[in-house]
């Protein structure tokens, strides 16, 4: 079973999938969750998780944006 852990939240969808797009292109595993009121829309903040074991070397790539 995967633990999914967030390694960042996004103040909107657009730079999610933007984070979501690099750290998948280093080859991590990565999940897309909207928080808040507007789960469904582009507006709202939104949590990428990956797996707990992969935590510390995305959270590398995403520090040195």
């Amino acid at each position: 079973m995967v633990v999914w852990t967030v390694v960042y939240i996004a103040p909107h969808r657009r730079e999610a999938e933007r984070i979501k797009d690099m750290l998948s292109g280093e080859g991590f595993l990565v999940k897309l969750k909207s928080v808040g009121l507007s789960q469904t829309g582009e507006c709202g903040p939104v949590e990428v998780l990956v797996p707990e074991s992969e935590v510390e070397e995305a959270l590398e790539i995403i520090n040195n944006l």
